[in-house]
């Protein structure tokens, strides 16, 4: 018996289906480039946890600008075995970012961030108006 040409195809796309739907229910699907992220509210504050393994604070860069938070990481790329030959390399990427689009106004000049073992904390605190002009977050 013949089989189906198109069956190959339906099998494979139901295969993709699943990966998608699996990738969404445990978190989401990470995108190359981008910083994994987990945005709570609290009530009084937005809770913005970011993973940032092997970046000093220097390599992060954290604007808030028309209720939108950016975070920029920039690094060197490692040389540490420039002697021998990589049998598999997975740790070349230098930059990463991510933009928060946050849900409320929040008060700029109340925000903070905080950097410790490859996590970066940034508390936004709620507020009833917006201002429209962009604000460097100092990471302490």
């Amino acid at each position: 018996m013949r089989r189906n040409p198109f069956q190959d195809i339906e099998e494979m796309l139901d295969r993709v289906s699943r990966q998608v739907e699996e990738g969404m229910t445990s978190g989401g699907l990470q995108v190359p480039g981008s910083v994994p992220v987990d945005v709570a509210d609290t009530g009084d504050e937005y809770l913005v946890t970011a993973d940032l393994p092997g970046y000093e604070t220097d390599d992060i860069d954290l604007t808030l600008s028309e209720g939108t938070l950016r975070l920029e990481a920039s690094r060197d790329e490692e040389s540490e075995y420039a002697e021998g030959r990589y049998l598999r390399r997975e740790r070349t990427r230098t930059s990463a970012n991510r933009r928060i689009r946050l849900p409320e106004p929040v008060e700029e000049e109340s925000v903070s961030a905080g950097y410790e073992d490859g996590v970066l904390t940034v508390r936004l605190p709620k507020v009833g108006g917006g201002d429209d002009e962009s604000k460097q977050i100092d990471i302490e």
